[in-house]
């Protein structure tokens, strides 16, 4: 049976997946907004730090809805989480330490976690992915997020037989590493954004991340550090993202990467494994005579799709993106400008530091940090330099944090 069809047996049956919210941003009410349409689901908790961002959610819902349920809308997302309304928790904050207290939290009440917080995901997912596994829940990233679409391409192809050399992403925003809320201020207004967060987008830090999170998930690495982020089209990639030997800018296969120009797509290159299959898709493909060949989806819904991943987790205990085990890869601390000694960094978005992609092992020889720690109070114990990727020598790392403290047991639980 497939997934519309249990939603509408859901509401036939007058029993519809009731769905908490943590974070009603863009993200976050874009998503409500759509559950508002939808069979068998229904919004039962909002909350936000801001009441009046909650409360306008919960309003567009019910304008949008012919249903009639009780919303509770709070500044408190422990209350959502515990409202035994909720079947399922959404955590669309973006946030890492916020997403390290919704996921503990989360886990105490027995709940399914739903992701779009891409940020914790690449921080601590491997072990609340195997802490959920054990308590027989589901932990998942999002349907609609790059990562999780591309997932979904790489184990279309893998089905299929095919050798997957390549997967990734287009970029949204041009790359500029020195954005910042201030930078970003204007632009973040006309798209109804928080400069912190788009600020995230141009200075690569989400890129990073998402291709952080679809390494995880698929094994793949970047093939250098920051990976290459090349511009093309659909053809062009093709070329471009291949051996160096063969005129392409790559040292091997089997890597994530982004490219300008594909946005807002995301995509695999694949090649036919035998002479019969490489025909078959020069002929279905239509691009002439290739030895590889572009799998392509030109869109993403971001949230809009998250009810899928909703309605995964609650109908089939399943999932739309998940770590394979231990850390492949990591996004770490770079600084964006020059820092003094005693001054306070922000995090993610903010002035001081944008996220860069290398593996978890060259993390562990050069020790690097996760950018998902720079969170709290976290002070630099030198001057440090812009453009140097930061160590613990470099900075205090706040351990009050929860989410220093489960980074520390991911540690301990997979750098054996």
């Amino acid at each position: 049976m497939t997934i519309y069809q249990q939603l509408l047996e859901r509401q036939k049956a007058n029993d519809p997946i009731k769905v908490g919210v943590i974070g009603a941003g863009q993200m976050g009410f874009g998503m409500i907004a759509q559950i508002a349409t939808i069979p068998g689901m229904a919004v039962a908790g909002i909350s936000d730090i801001r009441l009046d961002y909650a409360q306008v959610a919960a309003d567009a819902y019910r304008t949008g809805s012919e249903k009639s349920n009780d919303v509770l809308v709070t500044t408190d997302f422990k209350e959502v989480i515990h409202h035994e309304s909720v079947d399922v928790v959404v955590d669309a904050t973006g946030v890492t330490e916020v997403g390290a207290k919704i996921a503990l939290e989360t886990l105490i009440a027995k709940k399914q976690l739903v992701l779009l917080n891409v940020e914790i995901d690449v921080t601590i997912g491997p072990l609340m992915h195997k802490l959920y596994q054990s308590a027989g829940l589901v932990y998942t990233g999002s349907d609609g997020d790059e990562p999780a679409a591309t997932v979904e391409l790489f184990e279309f192809a893998k089905s299929m037989g095919m050798e997957v050399l390549v997967a990734g992403k287009g970029k949204n925003n041009k790359l500029r590493v020195d954005a910042n809320p201030s930078s970003c201020e204007k632009e973040a207004a006309e798209k109804h954004m928080a400069p912190h967060m788009l600020a995230a987008f141009q200075d690569g830090t989400k890129t990073m991340a998402e291709m952080n999170l679809l390494s995880n998930a698929i094994g793949f690495v970047p093939d250098k550090v920051g990976m290459h982020g090349i511009s093309g089209d659909v053809d062009s990639v093709i070329q471009d993202l291949n051996l160096k030997e063969n005129g392409g800018v790559l040292e091997k296969f089997g890597v994530v990467e982004y490219v300008d120009g594909l946005a807002p797509g995301v995509f695999v290159i694949v090649k036919g494994q035998n002479e019969g299959v490489r025909n078959e898709l020069n002929y279905l493909m239509k691009k002439g005579e290739r030895d590889h060949h572009l799998l392509y989806r030109p869109f993403h819904l971001a949230s809009l799709e998250t009810p899928v991943t909703i309605a995964k987790a609650v109908l089939q205990q399943d999932h739309a993106i998940v770590p394979l085990g231990a850390p492949i890869s990591e996004t770490v601390a770079v600084t964006k400008k020059d820092i003094a000694v005693g001054e306070k960094l922000d995090g993610i978005g903010g002035y001081c530091v944008r996220g860069v992609l290398e593996t978890h092992s060259d993390m562990k020889e050069n020790g690097h940090i996760p950018i998902g720690l720079i969170s709290g109070e976290v002070v630099a114990r030198r001057p440090i330099k812009a453009g140097t990727f930061i160590t613990e020598e470099d900075v205090t790392l706040d351990e009050s944090t929860t989410v220093w403290q489960l980074r520390k047991l991911q540690d301990s639980t997979f750098d054996k």
